[in-house]
């Protein structure tokens, strides 16, 4: 490092972007997200939607499970208090729709208190298993509160309405979930230059010794706790209006292993790591669906071989990611940062 490198104040220790460089590229990739949908097909819209959710939700549970370093395999069940807050609401109150995305966010972020209070004394398997006890629970209130949820039958919405804006369709919606994809992620890399962000990562480290330290480690999981179910419950508020309908089977286990896996295989406590996680499973999928489809004209059982693969994929990239690459794409983005830094003089 250069003398004329070194940074004097923490202000600048802590800026987002610290050269003009990166503002340029930064301002490459927001444009390059307002032109996609002018150019790409109704496909690539739904994808695009499906991304911008995920990435929201991945970046909450970044916020518990990367910087916090508290496991939890409820990341669906808060989800699906968003969706059903927004869904019950939408159609009981005819409240406008910033208010209905927000109150799913706080219910979500209720639910998510409560859940984190074992957190003091468990942690670990102990506190996944707690978490996703809580899941289950939430499954089971979803399917058998018909009053609320519909039961299995589920609740349908009508589409978001904004400033007079219908969001119907995926070119409209992707210019609701997208933006606000982006704001979630500037506010959780914001949340980590102040003293509740450096607190998250103290307790990560060495819970202990944050203690002796003097921080409230009760206060500070359940904030985590409520700040990450926060996230899943905007998520699933947005996944409530980009489908508009909502039911039990919406928000299974094997989503809450989803978002798990994405933080693992984008990189744990890594903002940049949670969205390329995020977009790398969920394009997983899809991918798998398109080589179904090509590999179907020569092997007709093609899609009864291939179905099963996806629960077999996600485990092996998550065993993969742990044994050979554990801090995640985010590193590989690093090292190829640094290849074309130094490229062509690289030793």
């Amino acid at each position: 490092m250069r003398i004329g490198d070194a940074k004097q104040t923490y202000v600048a220790d802590e800026a987002i972007w610290t050269t003009s460089t990166q503002k340029f590229w930064f301002s490459i990739l927001l444009l390059g997200l307002l032109i996609f949908p002018l150019l790409a097909n109704s496909y690539l819209l739904y994808l695009g939607c499906l991304v911008g959710i995920a990435v929201i939700s991945t970046t909450g549970l970044n916020i518990l499970t990367g910087f916090t370093g508290l496991i939890s395999l409820g990341q669906a069940g808060f989800m699906g208090v968003g969706a059903y807050t927004v869904a019950w609401l939408s159609t009981n109150t005819g409240l406008p729709f910033p208010i209905t995305l927000l109150l799913a966010g706080l219910m979500a972020a209720a639910v998510g208190f409560l859940v984190g209070l074992p957190s003091l004394r468990v942690k670990g398997l102990y506190l996944a298993i707690a978490t996703l006890a809580a899941s289950v629970f939430l499954h089971f209130i979803f399917a058998e509160w018909e009053s609320v949820t519909g039961g299995m039958e589920g609740l349908s919405l009508e589409p978001a309405h904004l400033f007079g804006v219908t969001f119907r369709s995926d070119f409209a919606m992707y210019f609701l979930i997208v933006p606000l994809a982006v704001l979630a992620v500037l506010a959780a890399r914001n949340l980590f230059r102040t003293r509740i962000g450096r607190a998250f990562i103290a307790i990560r480290d060495r819970d202990i010794s944050a203690e002796i330290l003097g921080i409230p480690l009760l206060r500070y999981k359940l904030m985590s706790f409520a700040l990450s179910s926060f996230y899943a419950g905007v998520a699933g508020g947005l996944f409530a209006y980009f489908y508009r309908v909502v039911t039990p089977e919406s928000f299974p286990l094997t989503m809450s292993i989803f978002y798990l896996a994405a933080v693992i295989v984008g990189g744990m406590g890594n903002l940049l790591g949670g969205i390329l996680g995020a977009a790398f499973m969920t394009l997983v999928p899809e991918a798998l669906k398109l080589l179904t489809a090509a590999l179907t004209p020569f092997f007709p059982n093609a899609p009864v071989f291939m179905s099963p693969m996806l629960e077999i994929i996600f485990g092996a990239l998550i065993v993969g990611f742990l044994i050979f690459e554990p801090h995640g794409l985010a590193e590989i983005w690093r090292r190829v940062r640094r290849f074309f830094h130094l490229w062509p003089f690289r030793s």
